[in-house]
């Protein structure tokens, strides 16, 4: 599970993903929204990696 933290990386490291202008969401280029979609992304990713911890692992 701990693997699913690499994601985000990958997703926002390789800028070649997402060094693009269009499409546009709200006015907004797609390098920007594309950056902010990652945070709730993220969030729920490290949720999930907190959630599947065994209870006897320390924080």
């Amino acid at each position: 599970m701990r693997l699913l933290l690499l994601v985000p990386f990958v997703g926002l490291l390789w800028v070649p993903f997402y060094n693009f202008e269009v499409p546009e969401l709200f006015g907004f280029p797609f390098f920007y929204w594309y950056q902010f979609a990652w945070v709730p992304i993220c969030s729920i990713l490290i949720w999930l990696v907190y959630r599947s911890r065994r209870p006897d692992e320390t924080p």
